[in-house]
């Protein structure tokens, strides 16, 4: 496990064994921390993630290609995409989703036979990268709101490259598709900032054992600021890591990047 993944749960965990039980929240309205009741409480949190991409993406035939995408690039060659993160809670229990759908594009040529010929090929990426999970309220302090959550991530995802000897009618399109699902475990949670209407976010899972993966791990954190009892604001960063077995489409594959987003609460 990568040792910045290690030292955030490892935050998590030292956070719960010196917070202390719930307790009754101040008046204030700009409290980022959220208060624990028995009456429904839903936030819905539509976001922009500009995640650069680098791995190995592996097609049909045993064709394995880098994908090396800058948080720039990523933005300039997306063709399609929804983001959106949402959560429910009644009391210490809640259900949390968190949806990612893209579609990149990205165009190159690449030299053959000694430069003799060249190549211009094409790859689209398609991807749906579904979290689910259920959480429980471990922290409820004055500064420290932490859920431990469990539940699985699904992964849709399609690669195509298409390429073209240049000069020639020649082309080929490979395509690979993979679609997985894998149980996960973690935390998530914020830390109020003297006092005030600012909060440090955190969030870090898990999981493995989806039949397709061999590891897939997330992480954020960043700073936030709730403006009155309806609308919270973050800038955040944000990893998303995929290695997946001979046959998956991501072979050790990092997206990564920063990531606004605005959240409403009712």
């Amino acid at each position: 496990m990568p040792i910045f993944l290690k030292r955030t749960l490892v935050g998590f965990l030292s956070t719960l064994i010196v917070a202390t039980p719930a307790f009754a929240q101040d008046s204030n309205t700009s409290n980022p921390l959220p208060k624990v009741s028995q009456e429904w409480r839903f936030e819905v949190t539509p976001y922009v993630w500009a995640p650069a991409i680098k791995g190995t993406i592996n097609f049909d035939n045993g064709l394995a290609k880098t994908a090396d995408f800058s948080s720039s690039n990523v933005l300039s060659n997306l063709k399609s995409g929804a983001m959106m993160a949402a959560e429910a809670h009644k009391g210490n229990w809640g259900i949390m989703g968190d949806l990612v759908s893209a579609t990149l594009q990205h165009s190159g040529s690449v030299p053959i036979y000694g430069g003799a010929a060249t190549v211009a090929d094409k790859i689209t990426l398609q991807q749906t990268v579904l979290t689910g999970a259920a959480t429980y309220t471990l922290a409820n302090t004055r500064d420290v709101y932490v859920d431990a959550l469990l539940g699985a991530r699904a992964i849709d995802i399609t690669a195509t490259l298409n390429g073209n000897l240049i000069g020639t009618a020649e082309k080929e399109t490979i395509s690979k598709k993979t679609s997985t699902v894998d149980p996960i475990i973690g935390a998530k949670g914020r830390y109020r900032i003297a006092d005030s209407s600012w909060y440090l976010p955190a969030y870090a899972d898990i999981g493995s054992g989806g039949g397709t993966t061999n590891l897939t791990w997330q992480v954020m954190a960043g700073i936030g600021k709730s403006f009155g009892s309806l609308i919270d604001a973050s800038l955040t960063y944000r990893a998303l890591y995929y290695d997946m077995k001979a046959g998956g489409v991501l072979q050790k594959t990092t997206m990564q990047g920063p990531q606004a987003a605005i959240t409403f609460k009712f």
